[in-house]
């Protein structure tokens, strides 16, 4: 009884210790003397181990089932020596169950902190990936979540964004970036209390690794200024964050529902003179001072992709003469009324507005395309229809430009011939005009 009473003692100790719940492990020990017994020569088909949690006394109780499983009759088979199988059974059972259990606890620990941000210390670091140690668990920065030419110090703290957390056999594995946008805004949560206390909110962010970040950031406050709470004291705040990101540079821009006063705000510190939206195809076409062109670019066109990524819109940068001539150049042009659309066969033609054949791209591309439709055509001549037309005199006069219509000659006798010194004219249009004189 008193080895019971300490096999107790020392089971909640373990409970205590490793965080497991006494119940927990008694179910694990309970599970592993029933295999234990069933090793045994003379032991029942069917059995069942209980361990008592007041007094620590164990039992096996073989049991008989019916056809469905019912038990029908139960007995104590308890070995004699059943104690000693069961000291060494609960030595194995509990190393193991206690492997188990830190396991899963880690994972629970990490497995709702996806998103969130983490520090650890450096481990170990190679070509593939690096190890920061968290104090219980160990995290994997792979490469592909390494910012260039960043080196990692063994020893060095870091700050890493969590990213995904796996379940495996050896225990979680958490994955944590550098690269991560989301790392930006938990660095401001940590440095700016009115974004942890919700008055401030980072509405869009956009990174390139290692050289520049954009944020747009509003305020649910109209007292608060967004920008001048992140910017903190004398840049306080914002240097924080860009001391952990190794130099990195922070734009931090005013958010704006309008998307035009917001591009305008994204490209800064370029100074915007207009913003025109094509919501068909996504662009804004952004005129700027010609002395602000390359400043609104930026080096290598950084300023511009990240305004575009920030913002959503094809972002299309023209100085003010570059615009203004392909203003001037696009209205000296005529253009084709019409559009190209799909046919029944799913090929691109050219269909006029005012109707008539479509034209494939083939076709219009070798030269084919219908007069008076393409840009910049000219119409060409209709041609005449065939129709009969009664030999008589038409004097020279000025005939409206109106459409030809059909003229069948009456079946009356033939009219008078028609005086030689009369002037003859081209049918252009059939005129009603009254009789020459001296003619009926």
């Amino acid at each position: 009884m008193k080895d019971q009473f300490a096999f107790l003692d020392a089971l909640q100790q373990i409970a205590k210790d490793k965080g497991i719940s006494v119940d927990t492990l008694l179910d694990a020990l309970a599970n592993a003397l029933v295999a234990a017994y069933k090793r045994l020569p003379e032991a029942a088909e069917e059995a069942v181990v209980t361990v008592d949690p007041e007094t620590g006394d164990i039992r096996v109780y073989g049991q008989e089932l019916d056809e469905d499983g019912n038990v029908v009759r139960e007995w104590d088979d308890t070995p004699n020596d059943f104690g000693r199988i069961a000291a060494q059974t609960a030595k194995q059972v509990m190393t193991q169950r206690i492997r188990e259990a830190e396991r899963d606890l880690k994972y629970e620990e990490y497995a709702g902190r996806e998103g969130d941000i983490v520090t650890g210390i450096i481990q170990q670091s190679d070509n593939r990936y690096t190890l920061l140690d968290l104090g219980k668990v160990e995290a994997l920065l792979p490469q592909a979540e390494q910012v260039p030419y960043e080196r990692y110090e063994h020893g060095a703290r870091l700050k890493a964004y969590i990213v995904e957390v796996r379940k495996t056999a050896k225990g979680p594995q958490i994955v944590v970036s550098r690269t991560h946008p989301g790392l930006i805004k938990r660095l401001f949560d940590l440095e700016v209390p009115e974004i942890s206390s919700g008055v401030v909110e980072i509405k869009a962010a956009a990174r390139e690794p290692g050289h520049r970040t954009k944020i747009a950031v509003w305020s649910n406050d109209s007292n608060v200024d967004p920008v001048g709470a992140c910017v903190g004291a004398r840049g306080a705040r914002v240097r924080m964050v860009t001391n952990e990101l190794r130099g990195e540079k922070v734009d931090i821009v005013p958010f704006s529902d309008d998307p035009r006063e917001f591009v305008m705000r994204a490209l800064q510190p370029a100074k915007v003179k207009e913003v025109h939206l094509d919501d068909l195809t996504g662009t804004a076409t952004v005129v700027v001072h010609d002395f602000q062109l390359s400043l609104a670019i930026g080096k290598e066109g950084q300023n511009a992709r990240l305004a575009a990524r920030l913002t959503g819109w094809r972002i299309d940068i023209k100085s003010e003469t570059q615009f203004a001539e392909e203003a001037a150049a696009y209205a000296e042009q005529d253009w084709a009324e019409g559009e190209w659309v799909t046919n029944e066969a799913g090929e691109m033609v050219w269909q006029p507005a005012e109707g008539g054949e479509a034209v494939s791209a083939e076709a219009w591309a070798a030269g084919d395309e219908p007069a008076g439709d393409e840009p910049g055509g000219e119409a060409e001549p209709v041609p005449a229809p065939d129709v009969a037309v009664p030999d008589v005199a038409v004097p020279d006069v000025a005939v409206p430009d109106v459409a030809v219509a059909e003229v069948v000659a009456p079946e009356a006798a033939a009219p008078p011939a028609p005086d030689p010194g009369a002037a003859s004219s081209t049918l252009a249009g059939a005129v009603d005009q009254p009789a020459a004189d001296g003619e009926e």
